[in-house]
């Protein structure tokens, strides 16, 4: 499973990413990437994007729920990817 955290700045990205990984040492170091909206030319429309890899799906609901919390923190939201 991998969870994606939406985001609409980097820097906000970046400092969760961090949390994340300090939060939850087995997940490691999540990616940060950007990605364009689809249709749009103009690079403001980006987003920022946290990939949260889990590939065993291991991560309990309430660890679901806190990467969430993080999410919601930094006005950004959680997807399943």
């Amino acid at each position: 499973m991998r969870h994606l955290l939406v985001f609409a700045e980097r820097d906000d990205a970046e400092e969760v990413a961090e949390t994340v990984a300090g939060e939850f040492p087995v997940i490691g170091m999540p990616a940060v990437v950007r990605e364009t909206l689809a249709g749009e030319d103009d690079a403001e429309d980006a987003q920022w994007l946290v990939v949260v890899e889990d590939p065993s799906g291991m991560l309990p609901p309430e660890d679901v729920a806190r990467l969430e919390a993080l999410a919601e923190e930094y006005d950004g939201w959680r997807e399943n990817g």
